[in-house]
Protein backbone atom coordinates (compact mmCIF):
# COMPACT_ATOMS: atom_id res chain seq x y z
CA UNK A 1 0.00 0.00 0.00
CA UNK A 2 1.01 3.24 -1.09
CA UNK A 3 -0.15 6.73 -1.22
CA UNK A 4 -1.14 6.68 -4.98
CA UNK A 5 -3.33 4.46 -4.06
CA UNK A 6 -5.74 7.23 -2.78
CA UNK A 7 -4.06 10.64 -4.01
CA UNK A 8 -3.64 11.93 -7.38
CA UNK A 9 -0.29 13.27 -6.69
CA UNK A 10 1.57 14.10 -3.40
CA UNK A 11 2.46 17.48 -4.88
CA UNK A 12 1.02 19.87 -2.21
CA UNK A 13 0.25 23.11 -3.03
CA UNK A 14 0.05 26.10 -1.56
CA UNK A 15 -3.50 27.94 -1.56
CA UNK A 16 -2.66 31.39 0.63
CA UNK A 17 -0.37 31.99 3.82
CA UNK A 18 0.05 34.98 6.51
CA UNK A 19 -2.27 33.69 9.05
CA UNK A 20 -1.82 33.21 12.94
CA UNK A 21 -3.21 29.55 13.48
CA UNK A 22 -5.78 28.13 11.42
CA UNK A 23 -7.69 24.92 11.84
CA UNK A 24 -10.96 23.95 11.35
CA UNK A 25 -11.97 23.77 7.48
CA UNK A 26 -15.26 22.89 5.91
CA UNK A 27 -16.52 23.47 2.61
CA UNK A 28 -19.74 25.05 1.45
CA UNK A 29 -21.25 22.82 -1.47
CA UNK A 30 -23.92 24.87 -2.25
CA UNK A 31 -21.96 27.95 -2.78
CA UNK A 32 -18.86 26.69 -3.11
CA UNK A 33 -16.67 28.00 -0.59
CA UNK A 34 -14.39 27.01 2.34
CA UNK A 35 -14.17 28.32 5.68
CA UNK A 36 -11.70 28.49 8.34
CA UNK A 37 -10.85 29.32 11.37
CA UNK A 38 -7.58 31.32 12.58
CA UNK A 39 -7.95 31.21 16.38
CA UNK A 40 -5.61 33.45 17.72
CA UNK A 41 -6.71 36.29 15.12
CA UNK A 42 -10.26 35.69 16.14
CA UNK A 43 -11.51 35.54 12.83
CA UNK A 44 -13.72 32.85 10.28
CA UNK A 45 -11.87 33.06 6.82
CA UNK A 46 -13.97 32.78 3.86
CA UNK A 47 -11.72 31.03 0.47
CA UNK A 48 -13.17 31.17 -2.48
CA UNK A 49 -11.35 29.61 -5.64
CA UNK A 50 -8.76 31.68 -7.07
CA UNK A 51 -9.16 34.75 -5.33
CA UNK A 52 -7.42 35.99 -1.38
CA UNK A 53 -9.49 34.49 1.66
CA UNK A 54 -11.46 37.09 3.57
CA UNK A 55 -12.79 37.78 6.67
CA UNK A 56 -16.27 36.37 6.73
CA UNK A 57 -16.52 36.65 10.86
CA UNK A 58 -14.72 38.53 13.35
CA UNK A 59 -15.29 38.27 16.24
CA UNK A 60 -15.30 34.65 15.77
CA UNK A 61 -15.17 33.99 19.62
CA UNK A 62 -11.78 31.93 18.99
CA UNK A 63 -14.06 29.08 16.82
CA UNK A 64 -11.75 26.12 16.16
CA UNK A 65 -14.10 23.25 14.45
CA UNK A 66 -16.07 24.18 11.78
CA UNK A 67 -19.01 22.13 9.95
CA UNK A 68 -22.54 22.38 8.23
CA UNK A 69 -25.45 21.01 9.52
CA UNK A 70 -28.18 19.27 6.91
CA UNK A 71 -29.80 22.67 6.53
CA UNK A 72 -26.43 24.43 5.76
CA UNK A 73 -26.15 26.20 8.73
CA UNK A 74 -22.75 27.00 10.19
CA UNK A 75 -22.16 25.18 13.25
CA UNK A 76 -18.88 26.04 15.48
CA UNK A 77 -16.82 24.96 18.09
CA UNK A 78 -15.88 28.25 20.13
CA UNK A 79 -13.01 28.44 22.32
CA UNK A 80 -13.88 32.09 23.63
CA UNK A 81 -17.44 31.26 24.66
CA UNK A 82 -16.95 27.68 25.47
CA UNK A 83 -19.73 26.47 23.16
CA UNK A 84 -20.92 25.16 20.44
CA UNK A 85 -23.00 27.77 18.27
CA UNK A 86 -24.89 27.86 15.37
CA UNK A 87 -25.35 30.61 12.89
CA UNK A 88 -29.27 30.34 11.69
CA UNK A 89 -30.39 31.55 8.12
CA UNK A 90 -31.04 35.31 8.85
CA UNK A 91 -27.68 35.35 10.39
CA UNK A 92 -27.96 35.45 14.07
CA UNK A 93 -25.85 32.96 15.95
CA UNK A 94 -27.43 30.80 19.14
CA UNK A 95 -25.47 28.79 21.60
CA UNK A 96 -26.19 24.60 21.38
CA UNK A 97 -24.43 23.38 24.08
CA UNK A 98 -22.56 25.47 26.84
CA UNK A 99 -22.99 23.34 29.79
CA UNK A 100 -23.30 19.94 31.13
CA UNK A 101 -24.78 19.33 34.53
CA UNK A 102 -24.51 22.73 35.27
CA UNK A 103 -20.86 22.63 34.62
CA UNK A 104 -19.17 25.00 32.08
CA UNK A 105 -17.71 23.07 29.05
CA UNK A 106 -13.86 23.02 28.93
CA UNK A 107 -13.49 24.57 25.06
CA UNK A 108 -15.17 22.79 22.41
CA UNK A 109 -12.73 21.70 20.07
CA UNK A 110 -14.03 19.47 16.67
CA UNK A 111 -17.56 18.57 15.45
CA UNK A 112 -19.25 16.90 12.74
CA UNK A 113 -22.87 16.22 12.11
CA UNK A 114 -25.01 13.13 11.34
CA UNK A 115 -27.79 13.05 9.00
CA UNK A 116 -30.53 12.44 11.70
CA UNK A 117 -29.36 16.10 13.08
CA UNK A 118 -27.52 15.35 16.17
CA UNK A 119 -24.34 17.35 16.87
CA UNK A 120 -21.20 15.31 17.78
CA UNK A 121 -18.38 17.07 19.42
CA UNK A 122 -15.26 16.66 21.26
CA UNK A 123 -14.29 19.07 24.21
CA UNK A 124 -10.64 19.25 25.71
CA UNK A 125 -9.35 21.67 27.97
CA UNK A 126 -6.81 23.46 25.42
CA UNK A 127 -8.74 26.73 25.32
CA UNK A 128 -9.01 27.52 29.08
CA UNK A 129 -6.63 27.85 31.67
CA UNK A 130 -6.48 24.68 34.30
CA UNK A 131 -8.15 26.96 37.09
CA UNK A 132 -10.89 27.49 35.22
CA UNK A 133 -11.38 23.78 34.45
CA UNK A 134 -14.74 23.16 35.74
CA UNK A 135 -15.48 19.34 34.37
CA UNK A 136 -13.79 16.36 35.65
CA UNK A 137 -12.94 14.80 32.18
CA UNK A 138 -12.21 15.56 28.81
CA UNK A 139 -15.44 14.98 27.18
CA UNK A 140 -17.08 13.89 23.56
CA UNK A 141 -20.65 14.46 23.70
CA UNK A 142 -23.82 13.97 21.34
CA UNK A 143 -26.70 16.80 21.16
CA UNK A 144 -29.85 15.53 20.12
CA UNK A 145 -31.73 17.52 17.65
CA UNK A 146 -34.53 18.04 20.94
CA UNK A 147 -31.37 19.90 22.60
CA UNK A 148 -30.91 16.88 25.14
CA UNK A 149 -26.77 16.62 25.52
CA UNK A 150 -25.44 13.07 26.67
CA UNK A 151 -21.92 12.71 27.74
CA UNK A 152 -20.99 9.90 25.20
CA UNK A 153 -17.18 9.25 26.37
CA UNK A 154 -15.00 10.62 29.30
CA UNK A 155 -12.31 8.10 29.24
CA UNK A 156 -9.80 10.22 26.66
CA UNK A 157 -7.11 12.19 27.97
CA UNK A 158 -6.84 14.48 24.76
CA UNK A 159 -9.79 14.10 22.58
CA UNK A 160 -9.91 15.61 19.06
CA UNK A 161 -10.96 15.31 15.62
CA UNK A 162 -13.84 12.86 15.14
CA UNK A 163 -15.69 11.71 11.76
CA UNK A 164 -18.26 9.15 10.59
CA UNK A 165 -17.38 6.42 8.60
CA UNK A 166 -19.71 6.62 5.33
CA UNK A 167 -22.99 4.53 6.63
CA UNK A 168 -22.36 6.49 10.30
CA UNK A 169 -22.03 3.09 11.76
CA UNK A 170 -18.63 3.72 12.94
CA UNK A 171 -17.69 7.03 14.96
CA UNK A 172 -13.97 7.70 14.46
CA UNK A 173 -12.48 9.79 17.42
CA UNK A 174 -8.41 10.58 18.17
CA UNK A 175 -6.97 11.54 21.21
CA UNK A 176 -3.59 13.31 20.83
CA UNK A 177 -2.03 12.82 23.42
CA UNK A 178 -2.24 9.27 23.42
CA UNK A 179 -1.41 9.58 19.54
CA UNK A 180 -3.45 6.90 18.23
CA UNK A 181 -7.54 6.55 16.53
CA UNK A 182 -10.25 4.88 18.23
CA UNK A 183 -13.34 3.27 16.18
CA UNK A 184 -16.48 3.01 18.02
CA UNK A 185 -19.78 1.29 16.98
CA UNK A 186 -22.38 4.13 17.14
CA UNK A 187 -26.36 3.32 18.03
CA UNK A 188 -28.91 5.61 16.95
CA UNK A 189 -29.14 7.52 20.31
CA UNK A 190 -25.33 8.30 19.87
CA UNK A 191 -23.92 6.09 22.59
CA UNK A 192 -21.20 4.09 21.88
CA UNK A 193 -19.78 -0.04 22.13
CA UNK A 194 -17.08 -1.93 21.17
CA UNK A 195 -14.24 1.01 21.33
CA UNK A 196 -10.94 -0.14 19.38
CA UNK A 197 -7.64 1.43 18.66
CA UNK A 198 -7.76 1.73 15.34
CA UNK A 199 -4.36 3.25 14.67
CA UNK A 200 -1.36 4.59 16.17
CA UNK A 201 1.14 7.33 15.57
CA UNK A 202 4.04 6.08 16.13
CA UNK A 203 6.51 8.72 14.79
CA UNK A 204 9.82 10.22 15.86
CA UNK A 205 8.51 13.78 15.12
CA UNK A 206 6.35 15.56 17.73
CA UNK A 207 2.53 16.03 18.35
CA UNK A 208 -0.52 13.67 17.74
CA UNK A 209 -3.10 13.28 15.87
CA UNK A 210 -5.70 16.33 15.04
CA UNK A 211 -8.55 16.70 12.47
CA UNK A 212 -9.99 13.88 10.39
CA UNK A 213 -12.03 13.14 7.05
CA UNK A 214 -13.44 10.32 5.42
CA UNK A 215 -13.69 9.44 2.11
CA UNK A 216 -16.62 7.65 0.31
CA UNK A 217 -14.45 4.47 0.09
CA UNK A 218 -14.23 4.57 3.72
CA UNK A 219 -10.67 6.08 3.92
CA UNK A 220 -9.27 8.22 6.62
CA UNK A 221 -7.61 10.97 6.86
CA UNK A 222 -5.65 12.35 9.74
CA UNK A 223 -3.42 15.31 10.26
CA UNK A 224 -0.42 14.18 12.83
CA UNK A 225 3.32 14.43 12.99
CA UNK A 226 4.65 15.54 10.08
CA UNK A 227 1.89 15.59 7.38
CA UNK A 228 -1.57 14.03 6.89
CA UNK A 229 -1.23 10.69 7.89
CA UNK A 230 -4.07 7.93 5.32
CA UNK A 231 -5.46 4.39 6.64
CA UNK A 232 -7.99 2.39 4.76
CA UNK A 233 -11.20 1.41 6.92
CA UNK A 234 -9.48 -1.79 8.57
CA UNK A 235 -6.41 1.13 10.01
CA UNK A 236 -3.97 -0.11 7.44
CA UNK A 237 -1.69 2.98 6.41
CA UNK A 238 -1.21 3.83 3.16
CA UNK A 239 1.37 6.28 4.05
CA UNK A 240 2.17 9.84 5.40
CA UNK A 241 1.64 12.92 2.85
CA UNK A 242 4.33 15.37 3.94
CA UNK A 243 3.31 19.12 4.08
CA UNK A 244 4.80 22.31 4.44
CA UNK A 245 4.25 22.78 8.39
CA UNK A 246 2.69 21.16 10.49
CA UNK A 247 -0.94 20.79 9.62
CA UNK A 248 -4.15 20.28 11.94
CA UNK A 249 -7.39 19.87 10.08
CA UNK A 250 -8.27 19.25 6.77
CA UNK A 251 -11.79 19.09 4.57
CA UNK A 252 -12.84 17.87 1.41
CA UNK A 253 -13.91 20.35 -1.07
CA UNK A 254 -14.15 21.38 -4.44
CA UNK A 255 -16.94 20.98 -6.89
CA UNK A 256 -16.18 17.12 -7.85
CA UNK A 257 -14.63 16.80 -3.63
CA UNK A 258 -11.79 15.39 -4.75
CA UNK A 259 -9.59 18.66 -3.46
CA UNK A 260 -8.29 18.28 0.15
CA UNK A 261 -7.78 21.24 1.86
CA UNK A 262 -5.04 21.38 4.93
CA UNK A 263 -5.19 24.06 7.34
CA UNK A 264 -1.32 24.16 8.75
CA UNK A 265 -0.35 26.68 11.01
CA UNK A 266 -0.17 29.87 8.96
CA UNK A 267 -0.87 28.16 5.74
CA UNK A 268 -3.52 26.72 3.89
CA UNK A 269 -2.64 24.10 1.66
CA UNK A 270 -4.47 21.68 -0.75
CA UNK A 271 -3.54 18.22 -2.40
CA UNK A 272 -6.06 16.19 -4.76
CA UNK A 273 -7.23 12.71 -4.47
CA UNK A 274 -8.93 9.93 -6.09
CA UNK A 275 -12.02 9.32 -4.23
CA UNK A 276 -14.77 11.77 -3.26
CA UNK A 277 -14.88 13.35 -0.02
CA UNK A 278 -18.24 12.37 2.30
CA UNK A 279 -20.35 15.50 1.64
CA UNK A 280 -21.57 17.45 4.81
CA UNK A 281 -24.70 18.66 3.68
Amino acid sequence: MNLSHVLESTDVLEVASGFQFIEGPVWHPADRYLLFSDIPADTIYRYIGGAEPEPWRKPSHHSNGLTFDRQGRLVACEHGKRRVSRTEADGSVVALATHYRDMRLNSPNDVVVRSDGSVFFTDPPYGIRPEDQELPHSGVYRLAPDGDLMLIAADFNRPNGLAFSPDEAILYIDDTMERHIRAFDVAADGSLSNGRVLAEMASALPGGPDGMKVDAMGNLYATGPGGVWIYDPDGALYGVLQTPQKPSNLAFGDADFHTLYITARSGLYSVRTLFEGIHVF
